[in-house]
C-alpha cells in the first residue's frame, strides 16, 4: 500500500514499484513484510511517500464495470454469477432514479422474476443493500484476495 505524506493511503503498488520508490528516495519503508528481496532487505507492506502529493477529489463514477466491481460479480438476490444484468431496487416506473443506493447487479433469472416491483412485493431479498462505495482505491482494495492486517490501520480506519 502507498500511503501519502500525510499517510492517508493513495494506491497499491506491487513489491518491485515499492522497491525502487524506497531506493529512489522518493518513499520510505512504513511497513516490512517477513518476505526478503535478499539476506539484507524486507519485502515493503506499507511505503510512504517522502512528499505530498496533491490529488484532486474524484467522486467514483457510477458505471456498469464499478456496480459489478461494488457487487463482486454476483447476483445480489441469489448469489449467482452467470449472465448479470443491473436493476433497479425502486422500479423506473415507480420514481426510481440511477443512483449507488438503487442499482444492484442481477442475473437475467432475478432480474425477470422481479419485474416491475419491489424485491418485498416479489417475495426476494437482497443479499446486500446497495452503497456508494468511498473510493476507486476502496473498491480495488475489497477486490483483494488477502488484505494484509497491517493495511486496516491505513485504510480501514481512515475518515477518507
Amino acid at each position: 500500500m502507498v500511503l501519502n505524506a500525510t499517510y492517508a493511503p493513495i494506491n497499491i503498488a506491487g513489491w518491485k514499484r515499492a522497491i525502487k520508490l524506497v531506493f529512489k528516495g522518493k518513499a520510505s519503508v512504513v511497513v516490512a513484510g517477513e518476505d526478503r528481496l535478499n539476506s539484507r532487505y524486507q519485502l515493503p507492506l506499507v511505503i510512504r511517500l517522502a512528499t505530498y502529493v496533491p490529488l484532486p477529489f474524484n467522486r467514483l463514477v457510477l458505471s456498469r464495470k464499478n456496480l459489478y466491481l461494488r457487487d463482486n460479480h454476483l447476483c445480489q438476490y441469489c448469489g449467482t454469477s452467470g449472465t448479470l444484468t443491473i436493476d433497479h431496487v425502486l422500479p423506473k416506473s415507480r420514481g426510481g432514479v440511477e443512483t449507488w443506493e438503487n442499482l444492484v447487479t442481477s442475473c437475467m433469472r432475478c432480474n425477470n422474476r422481479k419485474g416491475d416491483r419491489l424485491p418485498t412485493e416479489a417475495g426476494m431479498e437482497l443479499k446486500r443493500q446497495p452503497y456508494r462505495p468511498a473510493s476507486a482505491l476502496y473498491l480495488l482494495l475489497t477486490r483483494q484476495a488477502e488484505v494484509p492486517s497491517s493495511w486496516d490501520r491505513y485504510f480501514f480506519n481512515s475518515n477518507n
